[in-house]
């Protein structure tokens, strides 16, 4: 009993309960909230030992903090790591994915979440935060002071421990996936073999050595990435046959949120779910093989590769954390032939740090929530609802100089999938069981109405017949999370196969009075600059382009995933478990055969990140001065 006492009055008994706490709730959800796909016993250990160092080391910074404010600082410190875990397990739940430092930094976008946030969170995450409440009502009631007597050579030892047992880890790690530290893009692996708290610091050190890049970066660089740029693309006629097909008309690009390509002509209970849509395809040059590649930035990644024909960032978004970039995007250079380029969306402007990179963009204006009429009423969700957003949009289309390049971002097909009136549910859910997926197809029926409702505006409105109308899928709805139901639906087993299918979404290209016509062409979201510009018949010049035209005679049909995956019109690479399907077949296949495209879509990424981590175009006119010389 004597024993008991003098642990609980020096704090001993404290400390170490709050460590098993914490490290009980991490494995805990390192086990039921991630999807790690533990393989082995080794990796099973790692999984046990890895989050013990970092829980030492963090909660052990209270024992160097003054003895009056000792106690505050240790339950700053453990609320703080409960804090990134709930965070991590919530973040999870919709993106498969786990949170990044430059992520945190879009903290202005967090307040806009409203309903998608309070969908994530389940009444099982009380588990998160009994701990916590307990160990404050014991700081209280008890008045313990944790570890207020430990000796300085005891604090020592602690650290001398989290060291062996980080060592241990680290060791295991990379004899489990060499070079861990060093080659990795997968967030999923780093978790796994370092743990959640771990895999923060490692990330931490990369976000400090990207925003380094910059200071360190020069012309030589951007010249490598040109040269590898313009020998891709002189392997193809570059210049697609529609060259000035469009030439001197308006532009009409609409962002659908959410919107994936398996949705057309989809039925839910014997109803179409996208009825006008089916319509307009047939009367477009539809391309059903088209694919995104955004990934953390989601619908900002979408509006980055449209503008600039380079992929999003690995990690964060370009829009929050390299705004102040130099850019050669399209509203730029479509300003110089005279267009008018613009954005209209019904959220505020600062939501993905839009106000900023629209200017570095080139935009001219930026029509967002302030200047719309949004009430309780005609809002869900993220905002302004579809239909009353493209009715409200169309006075200012008509006070714009023609010609105009407008861009539209929808927004009520977004999770949670909810509409707030029966009025706007045109359309049954379907009966999977799982209310994401069910509801899905609701709002994607309401965006399709509301798309409907926009093109007879413009019709009415006599702005149609001189407009070329561009239509998207910005990202996937549904994350891999929702397998179960999605293979329901679809009636198979969802391998990566099927994962990396599921991430085609639609591209409409509509040219009043031109004959519809599916293409089959493979492409993705990086060839819409190029796409676009010859369809107004305009020449980038020297540019750093990835995409290609996709009307190009002769070009690669190829897209390729920000986590690497890569699909195209014969295989499927899979960068989540390294496997090679067989298009046509759907089989799995040799390895080797998707060896090729593993490394031409690492070695794209890595040109593309290094433009953005350097903010290489801002030598584009220097090295424009060289090759004139």
């Amino acid at each position: 009993m004597k024993d008991y006492k003098n642990l609980l009055k020096k704090g001993w008994l404290f400390f170490l309960v709050a460590v098993l706490f914490l490290w009980g709730k991490t494995y805990y959800a390192l086990k039921t909230a991630f999807k790690l796909d533990i393989e082995n016993s080794t990796q099973q250990f790692i999984l046990a030992i890895a989050p013990i160092s970092s829980i030492l080391f963090f909660l052990g910074l209270s024992l160097l903090i003054p003895k009056k404010i000792r106690n505050k600082a240790f339950m700053t410190i453990y609320v703080l790591m409960t804090f990134v875990l709930f965070a991590n397990v919530v973040y999870f739940r919709f993106f498969s994915d786990f949170i990044t430092l430059p992520v945190l930094m879009q903290y202005k976008n967090f307040a806009e979440l409203g309903g998608s946030a309070q969908a994530l969170i389940q009444p099982i995450d009380i588990i998160y935060w009994i701990d916590v409440a307990i160990l404050i009502t014991w700081l209280v009631t008890r008045k313990v002071k944790p570890a207020m007597r430990f000796k300085k050579r005891t604090v020592a030892m602690l650290y001398a421990a989290v060291i062996g047992i980080a060592a241990v880890n680290l060791n295991l790690a990379n004899q489990e996936r060499p070079e861990l530290l060093t080659r990795t893009f997968d967030r999923m692996k780093l978790v796994k073999l370092l743990g959640i708290y771990n895999y923060h610091i490692y990330d931490s050190v990369v976000t400090a050595n990207a925003s380094s890049k910059r200071v360190f970066a020069d012309s030589d660089e951007l010249t490598e990435v040109l040269n590898y740029v313009n020998g891709q693309q002189g392997k193809m006629g570059v210049q697609g046959e529609y060259f000035g097909k469009a030439k001197g008309k308006n532009v009409v690009l609409i962002s659908l949120e959410s919107t994936q390509n398996f949705v057309m002509d989809y039925k839910v209970n014997g109803q179409e779910v996208t009825p006008f849509l089916n319509d307009l395809k047939d009367d477009s040059y539809y391309f059903s093989n088209f694919y995104h590649n955004t990934g953390q930035g989601k619908t900002s990644d979408s509006e980055f590769l449209l503008d600039n024909s380079m992929y999003g960032m690995s990690r964060g978004a370009v829009f929050t954390t390299n705004a102040n970039n130099e850019y050669n995007a399209t509203p730029e250079i479509i300003k110089e032939e005279g267009y008018t380029p613009v954005s209209f969306h019904g959220n505020n402007d600062s939501f993905w740090n839009r106000d900023v990179m629209y200017k570095s963009l080139g935009y001219d204006h930026f029509f967002s929530k302030s200047e719309y009429d949004v009430n309780e009423e005609n809002s869900v969700n993220y905002g302004l609802k579809d239909i009353p957003f493209f009715e409200q949009s169309m006075p200012m289309i008509k006070d714009l100089d023609k010609p105009y390049y407008a861009k539209f971002i929808t927004l009520t097909h977004h999770y949670p999938f909810i509409l707030n009136n029966d009025e706007d549910v045109m359309i049954d859910p379907a009966e999977t069981g799982d209310g994401t997926v069910d509801r899905y197809f609701q709002t994607m029926r309401y965006q399709d109405e509301s798309v409907k409702k926009f093109m007879e505006m413009m019709k009415e409105q006599g702005e149609y017949e001189d407009t070329i109308f561009i239509m998207y899928g910005d990202h996937y709805g549904i994350s891999d999370n929702h397998n179960r139901a999605m293979g329901d639906l679809m009636d198979k087993e969802i391998r990566t196969f099927e994962e990396a299918q599921f991430q085609e979404v639609p591209l409409i290209i509509h040219i009043p009075g031109e004959e519809g016509k599916e293409m089959k062409t493979v492409g993705s979201q990086v060839d819409l600059k190029p796409t676009i510009l010859n369809l107004l018949g305009i020449e980038a010049g020297n540019d750093v382009q990835f995409g290609v035209d996709l009307f190009a005679k002769d070009r690669e049909d190829i897209a390729i995933f920000r986590d690497g995956t890569v699909v195209t019109d014969e295989h499927v690479y899979s960068a989540k478990d390294g496997s090679c399907y067989d298009k046509e077949t759907e089989e799995e296949i040799d390895g080797e055969t998707c060896a090729p495209l593993k490394e031409k879509a690492e070695k794209e990424l890595e040109y593309s990140d290094k433009v953005v981590h350097g903010d290489l175009l801002r030598f584009l006119d220097q090295n424009q001065d060289i090759e004139g010389k």
